[in-house]
């Protein structure tokens, strides 16, 4: 495969920014003017990294290039710091990730690269905060993706929130940190993680937060009664730190009837041999037919 480590200045980013892109090689018999002159759109996953990480994860550290090659696909990994591939206008000049996505990325792969636009011809996923960007953006954009894949993530019931949603965001997080304002046990064991905290505190309030985007286990039934959720698979290992949270949006998932493929590993924590695996399961799932190797060494 090609692998393009494309650099520019992002508007909605106020900084330049790296996206690695998988593109499909030229196969053995067939002329570069004839390959590279054919018009031919392809079809593209939409992969995104984990906290800590960058695009560079999965070159890295999973067959990504192989899987791209066996499918003849286009594979686009966006670099989001920890994002949550959210907007955080107070970050610097202004850190508009979810916008970012579909706004400029989106345009800019379909119109300088032989990516196909077509909805049918696209796909979402990632894993761990990567899994929650491609669960969150299944949800608010099933016009854009025929199908997602999440990965280590889920949803998370954020009902224990809801008596609060008046308060303001900041007042919301200070009273939470210096102790003023505690939870019950239930609701304590969601983890009110740091970053969830500085994300409820972007919003004026706590009820804003709760009707955003963000809270996709409110969002997702909104688009399973809606008749707008888009085929999906999520995967988790059993020793996964997360995987208490996976359960309860199983268990949510179930009861609301919606058509999702859910698959738990045994033996595998929140680690790379799973996320290497599951990408490849993710890949099946999605339909995507092999292509001939035609020779390329892969």
């Amino acid at each position: 495969m090609a692998l393009v480590e494309f650099n520019f200045e992002s508007q909605y980013l106020g900084n330049n920014h790296c996206v690695g892109i998988i593109l499909p090689d030229k196969p053995r018999g067939i002329t570069p003017k004839d390959f590279y002159g054919s018009g031919k759109k392809y079809p593209v996953i939409w992969l995104l990294h984990g906290t800590y990480g960058d695009y560079s994860d999965w070159i890295r550290k999973s067959n990504i290039e192989l899987y791209a090659c066996e499918n003849d696909i286009i594979i686009v990994m966006p670099s989001a710091m920890n994002s949550d591939y959210s907007n955080w206008p107070n970050f610097g000049t202004g850190y508009h990730m979810w916008d970012y996505l579909t706004e400029e990325l989106m345009p800019l792969v379909y119109n300088w690269f032989p990516a196909s636009a077509k909805r049918e011809d696209n796909y979402v996923a990632g894993l761990s905060m990567g899994g929650r960007g491609a669960l969150t953006l299944a949800l608010q954009h099933p016009d854009k993706f025929i199908a997602s894949a999440v990965l280590s993530s889920s949803g998370r019931n954020y009902d224990f929130l809801k008596p609060h949603a008046k308060t303001n965001g900041v007042e919301f997080q200070r009273k939470v940190l210096s102790g003023e304002l505690k939870f019950e046990e239930a609701a304590a064991a969601i983890n009110i993680a740091p970053r969830q905290l500085n994300a409820i505190a972007k919003y004026p309030t706590v009820g804003d937060f709760l009707a955003s985007q963000e809270n996709t286990f409110d969002r997702f039934e909104e688009a399973v009664k809606a008749k707008k959720l888009i085929k999906m698979y999520c995967a988790i290992g059993t020793k996964d730190n997360l995987y208490g949270n996976y359960v309860k949006f199983k268990e949510h998932a179930a009861a609301l009837k919606a058509d999702v493929l859910f698959e738990e590993i045994e033996g595998y924590a929140h680690e790379w041999r799973f996320w290497d695996i599951t990408i490849e399961k993710a890949i099946s799932f999605f339909g995507l037919k092999k292509a001939k190797a035609d020779g390329n060494p892969y």
